[in-house]
């Protein structure tokens, strides 16, 4: 599988061991890739280490011990923990792995949401009320955003809503460039209401293409922009991505832009702030240069 992609986290955990030393663990999982996967039949893998051991040698071992057991290489590592780059970094070029600080480590977020509730205070040691395990000291800090290439700007977008069960049907769509994972996974009804935004371009492809080479996060309406100038800026729609890149999509100058855009951020909040992204020719295409399903995790 030549698009396999892990999701990665290594960092201590709230149990103590017989020392009453902090224990680490790795956890790693296959990103869905699609809506057709479900969470039962991801690749998982988890091992404690503990804290005396804790070096890139000991992740190096326990990731070649995945890919062992696994039967297959990833393209590629995610990870999000930001104060872990370094020695994740070296553990995976030591194996000749890529590793890729990622926002879009949906399936590993929910598997921590997992076992932080059920799995972690059913074991020996565990030390309650220690804080929130994902969002322990990750968050990297805001670049400044980057406006879109010049030949990749849309000439149109338009904010729109999809019922989540057409997403059953993903698969069978016509698409060039695209992401996505199973909404069975973040436990949505099948009427809930994902909104989105649609870029349309006479360069659908190459846009599509381009915005397949990053790693995508999330869309965000930023309505007072950050920045010494910011008074003289517009609401705008941003589109996050990697740790903390920014690209400005779209200006929204008038109150009618303003207030569908409020309108996009209050139906995130609806469906646990899932939402997509997709690339047309024009408005009556049958087919997607691109399509990203996204989710805005909570890492602050």
């Amino acid at each position: 599988m030549t698009n396999l992609i892990w999701e990665l986290d290594y960092y201590s955990r709230p149990i103590l061991d017989e020392q009453q030393k902090k224990l680490w663990e790795v956890v790693i999982c296959e990103s869905p890739m699609g809506v057709d996967r479900t969470s039962e039949s991801l690749f998982r893998y988890a091992q404690f280490c503990p804290g005396t051991q804790v070096n890139s040698g000991w992740l190096r071992g326990a990731i070649a011990e995945a890919m062992a057991q696994s039967g297959q290489t990833p393209l590629k590592i995610r990870f999000f923990r930001r104060q872990m780059t370094n020695m994740i970094t070296k553990a995976c070029k030591d194996l000749g792995l890529v590793a890729q600080p990622s926002r879009r480590t949906y399936a590993l977020h929910q598997w921590l949401q997992e076992r932080t509730e059920s799995f972690y205070p059913a074991q020996p040691g565990y030390q309650p009320g220690q804080g929130s395990l994902i969002t322990s000291a990750v968050v990297y800090p805001l670049s400044d955003p980057e406006p879109l290439p010049d030949a990749l700007i849309g000439q149109k977008w338009a904010f729109v809503t999809l019922e989540s069960q057409v997403f059953a049907e993903m698969a069978e769509w016509a698409i060039d460039f695209s992401e996505a994972f199973p909404l069975s996974m973040i436990g949505l009804d099948s009427d809930a209401k994902i909104p989105g935004v649609v870029l349309f371009s006479s360069r659908a492809l190459p846009m599509a293409g381009w915005m397949s080479g990053l790693e995508m996060a999330f869309l965000k309406v930023e309505v007072q922009p950050i920045g010494l100038l910011s008074k003289a800026l517009p609401a705008r729609l941003m589109l996050e991505t990697g740790m903390n890149d920014r690209w400005i999509l779209a200006p929204l100058p008038t109150p009618q832009l303003q207030a569908e855009a409020e309108n996009f951020e209050s139906a995130k909040q609806k469906v646990q702030r899932v939402h997509f992204i997709a690339v047309q020719s024009h408005p009556e295409a049958e087919s997607f240069a691109g399509f990203w399903l996204l989710q805005e995790l909570n890492l602050a």
